[in-house]
Formats: structure tokens, sequence, C-alpha cells
């Protein structure tokens, strides 16, 4: 917090701030007698009638009066980030949309529209990396014509908590009324300590540049058809794990990883019920790490949702630790759109 040279905290932030990273304290009345204070840190996204709007990282938002703030600073844009490889949210958010190729695309400024007949949100949504050209409610009524079309449900994929995220646009997309149906993070981390964790005793893991009919027999997303598989193989350097299941039954694991210049992505990693708990999913990355080595890569990346609390645990196990978060969000409904084909986790 800022401290005045008399000792005083002081709040040094005004609504010019709006769009910078700031910290802020403020009084909190609980119904106590002793004053209480709170912190938080984000990126002021409005200060309008008297009221702050401050999102976190996670992309919650947080309103505070005016009135109630004691300090109240500008910070650095981005914390400095103790684990994992340096990267920069644009450079990620590329990588992991070339991992997940729609097959239909078109530009509106620099923004992107994906679809895929529904299959996955990643392929089905708008990734706004820049401006779009043209004012924010044209460039809305263009997305939101554009998925109708192809009846299909309106995503915008945006972004919170690193240097160059979209906290401003998060704001608009609120006050328009669209809304946040998924929030997910992606983690990085390094790539060849995972590539050389140990896994003696599991099953063995097999390798294969196409998902063949017993890996999608493990594959949990609906729809999987033409569509779906052209998606499933898109990435520049694509490739499936299975670890077989008893004969007849669909593989104890699967998982699948996009090499992509030196990263490393980790998707769709599934282990059955009745086969966890015993370091399959490790294995599974492990040898995708170890054939992304061979090409090049020396960093990973993977998308996990917020609340998976098992994956999360695992993951940072493996020693992946969160970036940035991602969120997908839906326009209001209009004639001509529909749900999506399928609902599906995010990593």
């Amino acid at each position: 917090m800022e401290i005045s040279a008399s000792g005083r905290l002081e709040v040094r932030i005004t609504a010019a701030d709006v769009g910078k990273r700031v910290s802020v304290r403020r009084m909190t009345d609980d119904g106590d007698t002793v004053e209480k204070f709170t912190d938080t840190v984000g990126v002021l996204t409005s200060w309008d009638n008297g009221v702050l709007l401050i999102t976190r990282r996670t992309g919650e938002r947080v309103r505070i009066a005016e009135s109630a703030l004691v300090a109240g600073k500008v910070v650095p844009s981005a914390p400095a980030r103790r684990r994992g490889p340096a990267a920069s949210y644009e450079e990620l958010a590329r990588v992991a949309a070339r991992a997940w190729r729609p097959v239909e695309s078109e530009r509106l400024g620099d923004w992107e529209l994906r679809a895929a007949a529904g299959f996955t949100r990643r392929a089905n949504s708008v990734l706004p990396l820049g401006e779009p050209g043209v004012p924010l409610d044209e460039a809305l009524a263009v997305v939101r014509d554009w998925y109708a079309g192809r009846g299909l449900p309106a995503y915008l994929q945006t972004s919170t908590g690193a240097e160059g995220t979209q906290e401003l646009l998060c704001a608009e997309l609120d006050k328009r009324g669209w809304v946040n149906e998924v929030t997910a993070e992606l983690w990085t981390g390094a790539l060849a300590p995972l590539a050389d964790r140990e896994t003696a005793g599991t099953p063995g893991v097999l390798l294969s540049r196409t998902a063949d009919a017993a890996w999608l027999g493990r594959y949990q997303r609906k729809g999987v058809g033409e569509v779906a598989l052209k998606v499933l193989g898109s990435g520049p350097s694509v490739w499936f794990a299975t670890v077989p299941g008893a004969r007849g039954e669909p593989p104890a694991a699967i998982g699948r990883c996009v090499v992509d210049g030196r990263w490393a992505g980790f998707a769709a990693v599934e282990v059955a019920p009745e086969h966890r708990r015993r370091g399959l999913a490790t294995a599974v990355m492990t040898a995708l790490a170890d054939r992304a080595l061979t090409e090049g890569a020396s960093a990973a990346w993977l998308q996990v949702e917020a609340d998976n609390a098992p994956a999360r645990a695992m993951y940072a196990g493996l020693g992946f630790a969160p970036h940035h978060a991602y969120h997908h969000y839906r326009g209001p409904a209009g004639p001509g759109t529909c749900a999506p084909a399928e609902t599906p986790r995010p990593a």
C-alpha cells in the first residue's frame, strides 16, 4: 500500500488508471465495531458513479465503493512468475489456438471467428487478439450473425490474469449481457523433467499419429464424427497416446499432444475409472513428453478447469503452474441459434 511521508495510507489511483493493474485496500462493514480491511489486486476495469470494478487474475470481478477505499496504487502489469517457462499471453494464445484448429474461420480485424460444427468451444469461438477494426457493438453484431448463420451460439474466448489479457473486454461483454459460461486456466511447465519421470510398473504406452477406434472408445466427448476427427488431428505435429485395456475393452488411458516449435500442448488425458490411481495419466504424459523432446520442444502447456481439483493437483505435482485464466462468453440468445453439439471440458 502507498504510505505518505507522514506515515498515513493514501489512495493514489484515479479513474484515469482504468485499464491498469492496481492494489487497493478497503474498509469492510460486517456489523462489528472494530475496523476491518480487505486487499484486492487486479485490473481496474471501470470507475463509475463512485464504484470501482476490479477484475482479479481468475476473472472474478470485485465491486468496491469509492467511499470504502483506504489505500490504493498502480502495480506492475503482471506479477513475477516463479515457475514455468517464460511466455507472453499472446504467444500461448496463438499456440493453443493452433492445437485446436476449426474447420472454418474468418478474420474480423485482429479477431478470428472459428467454427467446427459445435465440436469444442475452443474451435467454435472468437479469438480476439487485438482490435476488430470496427466499433465493439458492430463487431459483436457481426459475430452473432456469423454464428447464427451456422446454427451455433456466439462465443468469445477471452483471458485474464497476465500482461496483455482482456479484462476490459470482459467488462464490456458483461455490460452487454454476454454470460461467462466456463472459466479455466492455461498452465505451463518445463518439458524435460516430465519426460524424465520414472513410470516403472505401469503398462506400456502406444503412440500413434491418428486417433484410432480404440482411442476414440475412451474419449469422453459426444459427437465424434468427421468434423471432430479433423479438429483432433489438427496442429503442427499431433500425437495420440494409448494404454491398452483388457481384450475387447476400451483403453485404460489415453492422451493427446501437439508439438509446435518449443511448445508441447497436452489434452484429452483420460483414465478409465477402474484404472485410476495407478499412475497411468503420468505415464501417458511422460511418453508424450519424451516424443515431444525428440522433436525439439522444451516447454509444455495444458488447460484445466478452475474447479477440477484432482487434475489441478496432479498437474501441479508434475511441475505445471497457472499462467492465465481464460473464459468462454456466450452471447445473448437470438433467432437461428442453438445449443452447441457438446459442452466439453477445456482440457
